[in-house]
Formats: C-alpha cells, sequence, structure tokens
C-alpha cells in the first residue's frame, strides 16, 4: 500500500525542537496505548462479551494548558469512559466498554480525498504532526439531553486541513468511521446506514475550537471513546464528534451524514446546540450534567442549555444571517 506525505511544512509552521521531542513521545504513547487496552480488555473474548476492566491508556506530553478551560466540575473519568455512545459496539451506554476490547486502533491510517491539493493515504503520524498537543476543556452535550465536561487532549482541526492544502472548491469536510464487523459487534444491527458518516462546513472544520482529539484526561483515548482519532466540536451536539475516523473529503456539497440521513426530522446537519429547539421527543431546554467524582445521576444536576452550549461568543458569527430554527 502506498503511504504519501504532505509536502515540506513552511518554515512559518516548524515547531521548535523540544514541542517536536514532545510529538515523538506522543507517537510512542499511542504506539503503546492500544497493546495496553487490549491487554487489559481481555482480547481473546468473543466480540459481544463482556470484558474485563481496561487498563488505564498511556499519559501523552501535552505541551500546553489552559488556553481553553471552564470552571466546571470535570465529569469523572469512570462516567465519561463507561457511558457513551459508540453505536458500533451497541446502543446501551455501557456497551462500548463492554465491546470494544478487540477493536484494534494501531497502526492507523486515514484516507484523505476531494478538492485538495494535497490527498492520498497518511499514517497517524503524518496527520498529527508537527503540531504539539493542547489539553482543553469542553462542555459536551448530547441530544439525549444529558452533558459531560472533559478535558479532551489533540490538535487543532483546522491547522491539520490547512496542510492538505483544500482547493476554492472545497466548501465542506465529510469524515467517515471506520467500518470493522467483526471487531465492532453494533454492525450487525441496522441501527443506521453504515459506515457512520458526519460533516461540517469547512468554515466550521477550521474554527480554532475544533479539534481532532487523540486523548481525555491526559491520557490515550480508551476505544469506546473514538481511539485513535475523534473530531470533538463542542458547540455541537455530541454525534457530530465522530469517532475512529478513517477518511478526512473536502467537498463541494453538503456532504450526506449518518442520523440526519436516518432522522432528518430529529436531527439536522448543522446541530447547534439550541435551547429553543426541541427533539421531537424531548425538550432541549434543560440538560442533565454528569460531573463530579459522585458517579451518574440519573435524575440530579439539571441545569439549563446555553445556546451553543455556551460557546456563542465564539461560533455565532458562524451563522448570521440564518434562519436556526430551520437550519437545526
Amino acid at each position: 500500500m502506498l503511504i504519501r506525505r504532505p509536502p515540506d511544512i513552511p518554515p512559518s509552521e516548524i515547531t521548535s525542537e523540544s514541542v517536536y521531542q514532545r510529538r515523538r513521545e506522543l507517537l510512542k504513547g499511542l504506539a503503546v496505548a492500544v497493546p495496553a487496552l487490549l491487554a487489559g480488555c481481555g482480547r481473546g473474548q468473543d466480540a459481544g462479551a463482556t470484558t474485563a476492566p481496561a487498563a488505564m491508556p498511556p499519559e501523552l506530553p501535552v505541551a500546553r494548558r489552559g488556553e481553553y478551560t471552564l470552571p466546571d466540575a470535570q465529569t469523572s473519568w469512570q462516567d465519561a469512559t463507561h457511558y457513551n455512545n459508540y453505536y458500533e459496539f451497541g446502543t446501551d451506554k455501557d456497551d462500548p466498554a463492554k465491546h470494544s476490547g478487540r477493536f484494534e486502533s494501531q497502526p492507523w491510517t486515514v484516507e484523505v480525498a476531494g478538492q485538495a491539493e494535497v490527498t492520498g493515504r497518511f499514517t497517524l503520524e503524518d496527520i498529527l504532526k508537527p503540531h504539539a498537543l493542547e489539553e482543553r476543556v469542553y462542555r459536551m452535550r448530547c441530544v439525549e439531553a444529558w452533558s459531560m465536561v472533559i478535558p479532551w487532549v489533540g490538535i487543532p482541526l483546522g491547522a491539520v486541513l490547512k496542510r492538505f492544502k483544500p482547493t476554492s472548491d472545497a466548501k465542506y469536510v465529510a469524515f467517515t468511521t471506520v467500518e470493522r464487523p467483526a471487531q465492532m459487534p453494533g454492525l450487525s444491527y441496522p441501527v443506521l446506514d453504515w459506515p457512520y458518516r458526519e460533516g461540517l462546513r469547512l468554515d466550521e472544520a477550521m474554527h480554532p475550537l475544533t479539534l481532532l482529539a487523540v486523548g481525555l484526561y491526559g491520557r490515550a483515548l480508551p476505544n469506546q471513546n473514538g481511539a485513535p482519532l475523534r473530531l470533538v466540536v463542542p458547540w455541537k451536539y455530541g454525534f457530530k464528534g465522530i469517532k475512529s475516523i478513517v477518511r478526512i473529503e473536502f467537498a463541494t456539497h453538503q456532504p450526506k451524514t449518518a442520523w440526519n440521513q436516518s432522522a432528518p426530522n430529529e436531527y439536522g446537519f448543522y446541530s447547534n446546540v439550541n435551547p429553543d429547539v426541541n427533539h421531537p421527543r424531548w425538550s432541549q431546554a434543560t440538560e442533565r450534567r454528569i460531573a463530579g467524582s459522585g458517579g451518574f445521576n440519573l435524575l440530579g444536576n439539571r441545569i439549563a442549555t446555553l445556546p451553543f452550549n455556551g460557546y456563542a461568543e465564539q461560533v455565532a458569527a458562524l451563522y448570521a444571517g440564518m434562519d436556526l430554527r430551520r437550519n437545526f
């Protein structure tokens, strides 16, 4: 298989030697992350079997903290990694942690296609270099009216996309999740039209808040959270944060996305958090915050939902003049 590499980076984008060394530490950490997870998750068990508790993923060399942070209490590691939506491993919230032990996230490649000067198939190392890792604490809001506060580790998506030199015809960016039925038992159920697909407008993808995440809580992503590479878009509902990305395509037209195609009356393409636009089956005016160390609370921690999930100051200008009820 031919693995292509982006062209040389302009001097203005070259990082210092110390940051480069930290990137090499990151890649070493990711290289050992999956073997450690598989060892702790009972790799030899059946794909649908409940697995033993996973070992903690390795720590990542975070170069910068604090640029994006919150005073809110953070969700516990246990809740953030064991109360998940990742339907490729099952539709119950604990299914991803139970059934993702056999998933192999190393080695990993990502196909880049579409309206860009640089396309091809790239290794995870190619995608990540030459950027230093950042930790960003974001509110995350699920369309099911629960939310978390999670410290993500990653690099700005926009910085990665620029290296592929999108052309003037590129208006959107489409993403695709890996599809491995032998390792992802949920794919045997026609919940969605697999593989999972998501998309953003190019300006949304390039926004400084949009993160290409490789970890959380200072550690590599566990399988159930989208290892080894996922999207985090904090002003949108959580299903926009596509996991285990294997394809990035620069598109001229709005791409089809999994949930929008499955139920367009419930899941819009934009999916910006908006307390004034209810889901057809429940209100979005409030949310149940899963935070602190007390474990998941089904009834408590009910708070008001903020427009754009509290990031209106940063992103509202992206949608100036749009009808946010129609373009939900």
